[in-house]
């Protein structure tokens, strides 16, 4: 959706920007095939927000109830691969639609500094 395709809009840019990081593009509604990860950081667009709000944590998010498999999501792959270990810790940059290129790049400077 146009609404909610912030991430990869910018994705050539943050590519650019970060050549040692290695931005993957997933598909919320299908398997994530991930290899164990010390840290997963997850760019994505959240309609109603007026900043960017930085999750770090799953628990973070209410659970919705789950009536049959067209009801599994992202969040749902995300605590499924957690609980099986292949995620220790994970940063969910959640960013309203209209946020510019530099923001971002900020919160990844600011996430990526060691």
């Amino acid at each position: 959706m146009k609404e909610d395709n912030l991430p990869l809009k910018i994705l050539p840019k943050l590519r650019e920007e970060f050549p040692d990081i290695e931005f993957v593009v997933k598909d919320p509604n299908e398997e994530w095939d991930i290899l164990e990860s010390e840290e997963i950081i997850i760019l994505d667009t959240v309609i109603g927000i007026k900043e960017i709000i930085i999750f770090d944590s799953l628990e973070k998010f209410s659970k919705v109830p789950r009536i049959g498999m067209h009801d599994f999501d992202a969040l749902t792959n995300l605590r499924y691969l957690q609980k099986l270990g292949k995620i220790k810790k994970i940063k969910i940059i959640s960013m309203p639609p209209m946020t510019n290129l530099t923001a971002v790049k900020n919160v990844i400077n600011k996430i990526c500094k060691k």
